[in-house]
């Protein structure tokens, strides 16, 4: 295997949700290679319909950060009580992750750079959206962009989470934005420096777990 595959794996296997962040600033240069990144990614018919809007303003990030602190207060006091069924060391494991996500939720507008995520679904061929079932294959015009986003974060050492809390308040984030009548956002992604150690080892389940042989449920065997 070469060094750039090895490269690419380890990236992969290292891309943590890095939710406590420095405020210092992200290089113009390093913000450009994780934006081309995003730009390099797939999508049905090459069309990208995706655009993504770059939050650097102290006031509009700070407009984001309110916004998104009570929708987080919600979610994570449900997720609290729901933690209160597990025991051990994946109740400890879930307690850990959820004080990291709590202080995000106390600092999202301080992050150097919010990457909002927009979409147009005019431009998107949605084969499932009347399957009478949550349609999900819109996404896939738009979510590798950010997962290449979040990989050049790991090869630029810089943290990075991917949110979708602040959907809640899309027309409210239209309206600090500038978002078109026919764009929509899909995600918001805060970047930067992480206070802490970063990116590193992750926890998943195994392939045998999620991957069959021809039918759904049979044993893969590799």
């Amino acid at each position: 295997m070469s060094q750039e595959s090895l490269a690419l794996y380890q990236a992969m296997s290292t891309l943590r949700a890095v939710r406590r962040l420095r405020p210092d600033p992200i290089p113009d240069d390093v913000l450009k290679r994780i934006l081309q990144a995003a730009a390099w990614a797939p999508s049905g018919g090459n069309v990208q319909p995706w655009r993504i809007v770059v939050a650097r303003d102290p006031a509009i990030r700070q407009q984001i950060g309110d916004l998104y602190r009570p929708q987080w207060q919600v979610y994570g006091h449900n997720a609290r009580k729901a933690m209160e069924q597990l025991e051990g060391e994946a109740r400890a494991k879930r307690g850990r992750m959820l004080d990291a996500c709590d202080h995000l939720g106390e600092h999202m507008g301080r992050a150097p750079v919010l990457l909002i995520f927009c979409f147009n679904p005019k431009h998107m061929a949605i084969t499932d959206a009347d399957l009478g079932r949550a349609s999900v294959v819109g996404g896939g015009s738009v979510y590798p962009a950010l997962q290449n986003a979040m990989l050049a974060c790991v090869s630029e050492g810089v943290g990075c989470t991917l949110t979708t809390l602040l959907c809640y308040e899309e027309t409210a984030m239209k309206d600090i934005l500038g978002i078109p009548e026919d764009w929509y956002t899909c995600a918001v992604m805060p970047l930067g420096y992480p206070v802490g150690g970063g990116h590193g080892p992750i926890s998943r389940r195994p392939v045998e777990k999620l991957c069959f042989e021809n039918q759904f449920g049979q044993t893969l065997e590799l």
